[in-house]
């Protein structure tokens, strides 16, 4: 679709309105254009998708058709759609987004999921945590929820992507468990820690810049919170070296990377921990995508 202001008037009933939307995001490139279409329109009526289903023959008013054609004309344009919805699901969590913040990614999940096991098999009492480049607060309002002694700590260089996290500890009842930092990485914070959990920015700078990634990705998401410098590693050096003076004797260190970096990764943590535990793990699809490091006393 190359033109979203040009997208014809909406049907006026349920299953046309989401055939001709469903057409249109396949012609824009979604990867799932009748999923994208159900949840558009089923956002403009404030229903279940199960309803579309059941009434398809449903009339649609000229302010629902307009609604949809308004947010229909975003996703054309390949707006992330949990920009669109303003939420999105994360670790059983609904999340507030806004463009502020990057989009978490099911890949993420794996970091949390490592963290609880780490903090599970540790004598740790009340164990702090730190997160460093929050984003949308959802790793740390993640492990709040799961790590009922905890002490966490959210660091953002970005005050709009605090308040966006702020807003989200809140809404999951979490908000006293977690304390929200404004600053660069975890330069403002003082040791020791028990754990070290980041989603950094990793993305090399030329496949921003030369187009290789989504334009979900490279048109709308923060740049900020992607681009790790011209090898994708600036951020995660940085990190590490403050990790160093952070951890604790037992301490361990959490960090996503991307899928071509584990070797290259695992190197730079062995060298900033030379006596500890380093090992690359692998998501669910195979790739590399976190580097963990554990402390051994």
């Amino acid at each position: 679709m190359n033109n979203p202001d040009s997208v014809p008037d909406i049907p006026p009933a349920v299953q046309p309105a989401l055939t001709l939307a469903a057409s249109l995001l396949a012609q824009a490139g979604s990867d799932t254009p009748r999923l994208d279409a159900e949840l558009l329109l089923a956002h403009v009526l404030r229903k279940e998708r199960t309803w579309l289903y059941t009434y398809p023959t449903a009339p649609l008013t000229g302010r629902q058709r307009a609604g949809f054609l308004r947010l229909l004309r975003r996703r054309l344009r390949r707006e992330p759609m949990a920009y669109i919805l303003h939420r999105r699901e994360f670790f059983g969590l609904t999340l507030r987004l806004n463009r502020r913040v990057l989009v978490p990614r099911p890949e993420t999940e794996l970091l949390v999921e490592t963290a609880l096991e780490i903090a599970g098999k540790r004598a740790w009492l009340s164990p702090r945590v730190v997160d460093v480049g929050t984003g949308s607060g959802c790793i740390a309002v993640a492990l709040a929820t799961r790590l009922p002694g905890a002490r966490l700590a959210a660091v953002d260089r970005s005050a709009a992507a605090l308040k966006v996290a702020r807003y989200n500890a809140a809404a999951c009842g979490a908000v006293d468990r977690v304390h929200f930092w404004q600053g660069h990485l975890a330069q403002a914070l003082t040791g020791p820690v028990d754990m070290l959990v980041s989603n950094p920015p990793y993305v090399a700078r030329p496949a921003l810049e030369e187009g290789n990634l989504s334009p979900e990705v490279t048109r709308h998401e923060p740049r900020l919170a992607l681009d790790g410098g011209p090898d994708g590693l600036e951020v995660i050096r940085e990190l590490l070296a403050q990790a160093r003076r952070l951890l604790g004797a037992d301490g361990a260190v959490v960090v996503e990377i991307g899928a071509d970096q584990g070797e290259a990764a695992r190197q730079l943590g062995q060298a900033a921990f030379p006596q500890a535990v380093v090992e690359i793990r692998r998501d669910l699809a195979g790739l590399d995508r976190l580097l963990v490091i554990q402390q051994v006393k």
